[in-house]
């Protein structure tokens, strides 16, 4: 058997599952150095075939795709789910000549959603976000001049919301999240309002990172910040909250690529960032739906920690998070720093507190991990991980689809 093409497929797969080497290697019950060996095709014998299925299991494609470089369906998750479709087919809707709706309906409208997003009601979005993107966009064809401005930061807000949404879904919807994220930044600018201008910005950056640019994102966000910096510190809390949301994006961005010293100084350097503002704002607030202040910050850190694969750091950060506070975040921010706490868990090998935590985040956010793709696939790489996983964790799985 040629190990070489099958360490090749296996790097390729690994890279692309976001797996750094020694976990690849703890999910498969081998060590740093067997990955190491079989990518490079040094291994001294074939592996068993016992050892590539469950290899191609841990990284969810069919063993085939392992054996040969002969073309082959897309993986599981490529496509985007069925109930976004209407979203994103309302993204290339024709314009409508039908009356806009009210200014008043249409905020109402708008705050609904962004209280389902926080409450991860994400089949209420499926629904409501259509309707919700033709009425900003009518309302900003039929605007007179003088209400130009509000109607196109009302859209912007629409299309920002459109991108949190989509983002959701991951690789499979970034090419429709990246359009969203841009149209909310050209209407932003017109609006000339600085704190949809940011709030746009953070959009937009995290939609470079999903197209492999963090670099670009951390520079567009930290760019961003500078330029809007004086206008949004006169805007109080609102303003504030938005400047210090750029600079977390700007963690996570730098977060996203591969782990120096450098990057690991500059990613805390901006939670640092994002903390002075937080200090200055004074507590936790939901200023346009950011839910930003110290705890926001603390949660943060412990993101970009793992985006680093430092699980024990994470785990540190995390007992800095003021647990009451934290009680007192959305449901969103709650269910995703449990999510967080077992991809934590799992990379320091405590399978059962990551079967714990995923448990904690289902019972608060159903949709939260059985909707989205990368909260399913960490369910499937926990059971995986996990030698006899107990009833609530099967049924967790089997509630997402999985075999368990």
């Amino acid at each position: 058997m040629d190990t070489s093409g099958i360490g090749r497929r296996i790097a390729y797969w690994r890279e692309r599952r976001g797996f750094t080497q020694t976990d690849f290697g703890q999910l498969l019950g081998q060590t740093k150095r067997w990955v190491q060996d079989i990518q490079g095709g040094k291994r001294q014998q074939d592996p068993r075939l016992s050892v590539l299925v469950r290899a191609a299991d841990v990284l969810r494609i069919p063993l085939e795709q392992l054996m040969t470089d002969s073309p082959h369906a897309a993986p599981a998750g490529s496509a985007p789910p069925g109930e976004v479709l209407s979203v994103i087919d309302a993204l290339y809707g024709a314009a409508s000549d039908a009356d806009p709706p009210a200014s008043a309906v249409l905020q109402r409208r708008l705050v609904y959603c962004c209280e389902a997003f926080q409450a991860c009601h994400y089949g209420t979005l499926a629904r409501e976000l259509p309707s919700l993107i033709a009425g900003a966009g009518q309302a900003v064809r039929s605007a007179p001049v003088g209400a130009q401005s509000e109607a196109q930061a009302v859209l912007s807000r629409v299309y920002q919301l459109v991108t949190s949404y989509l983002h959701k879904y991951g690789e499979s919807t970034a090419i429709q999240a990246a359009l969203a994220a841009d149209r909310a930044l050209v209407a932003a600018e017109r609006s000339g309002d600085p704190v949809q201008i940011g709030a746009a910005a953070r959009r937009v950056a995290k939609s470079l990172v999903y197209q492999q640019r963090p670099q670009t994102a951390v520079e567009f966000a930290t760019a961003a910040a500078r330029r809007l910096e004086s206008g949004l510190t006169e805007r109080g809390a609102l303003g504030l909250s938005t400047l210090g949301m750029l600079y977390l994006s700007a963690a996570i961005a730098a977060s996203s690529q591969e782990r120096t010293t450098s990057r690991v100084r500059a990613a805390g350097g901006y939670v640092d960032e994002a903390a002075y503002i937080a200090e200055q704002q004074g507590a936790d607030l939901n200023e346009d739906w950011t839910m930003f202040g110290p705890t926001n910050v603390g949660l943060h850190r412990v993101d970009m920690l793992l985006r680093f694969e430092d699980g024990w750091s994470a785990l540190e950060a995390a007992d800095d998070v003021d647990q009451e506070a934290l009680g007192r975040m959305t449901r969103e921010r709650q269910a995703g720093h449990h999510v967080s706490m077992a991809r934590a868990s799992l990379l320091t090998r405590r399978k059962d507190a990551a079967a714990e935590e995923l448990l904690k985040a289902d019972e608060l956010a159903p949709e939260e991990v059985r909707g989205t793709p990368g909260t399913v696939n960490l369910v499937k790489d926990v059971v995986g991980a996990t030698a006899n996983p107990g009833p609530q964790l099967r049924a967790l799985a089997q509630r997402c689809g999985l075999r368990a």
